[in-house]
């Protein structure tokens, strides 16, 4: 990944959402309040109605061809993306048909300079959104939420942390769950005992390369335990 210097890093996100008093809490607090204060987030939340043309302000319909539920309109939704469309913008759709949503993706956004994210509600888009809008579509996991505005906040969050500047140690990001295709190893504090339980003598040695060598062994167990998929998908790549 190419380095960037923090002064002349600046991420903006346009999120188009329904529920937009949803994003007023999460948004604004703890590392992402601190990314809008240093001026590295530019984050505007926007509602959909706001682009529509009718007096109504009219959204969604029916589906062709039957069944239940409304669809979110083409209409509204292309008048939005195109009038906060810079250039090099990138459109993200969160669905519950996307691919999911990994760490590798954040890293990839993190480098865009400019996120608009399409928080679904009701049975989604209308498929000409995706068709033509869209360059990502992800979903966060193998579940049905009740409109995408959680997911875009999780992708939010997720992907600010990696802009440089944002967090208070570079070195954070870098070494956590995923970063290396590993679940984190585990981690210890002060007192070395607490109700009989000790902190791993390893880790009280002063040997670097002992306790990388455990903190490995033990994400590697960690991983088979609680993410079998993880060790599938990577056992090619010389981790485990």
């Amino acid at each position: 990944m190419a380095s960037r210097s923090v002064a002349t890093v600046f991420m903006r996100v346009d999120i188009i959402t329904l529920f937009p008093d949803m994003f007023s809490g999460p948004l604004n607090e703890s590392i992402l309040r601190r990314a809008q204060g240093q001026g590295i987030l530019d984050l505007r939340i926007h509602c959909l109605r706001d682009f529509t043309k009718d007096r109504h302000r009219v959204v969604d319909d029916r589906p062709f061809g039957g069944g239940p539920g409304m669809v979110l309109k083409p209409e509204p939704v292309f008048e939005a993306v195109e009038s906060l469309s810079t250039s090099g913008a990138k459109v993200v759709m969160m669905t519950p048909s996307g691919q999911r949503f990994r760490q590798e993706d954040a890293v990839k956004l993190s480098e865009c300079s400019h996120l608009i994210l399409l928080c679904g509600s009701y049975e989604g888009f209308d498929e000409r959104i995706r068709e033509e809008l869209v360059h990502e579509a992800y979903s966060i996991g193998d579940y049905v939420l009740t409109n995408g505005a959680l997911p875009a906040m999780v992708l939010v969050d997720c992907v600010v942390r990696l802009i440089p500047g944002v967090l208070g140690d570079p070195a954070s990001a870098s070494d956590e769950s995923f970063s290396h295709g590993l679940l984190e190893y585990p981690h210890y504090t002060r007192p070395y005992s607490f109700r009989g339980m000790k902190v791993p003598d390893v880790l009280m040695s002063g040997n670097h390369a002992a306790i990388a060598e455990w903190r490995h062994g033990q994400a590697v167990r960690r991983t088979r335990a609680c993410r079998p998929d993880l060790v599938e998908d990577f056992k090619d790549s010389g981790l485990v």
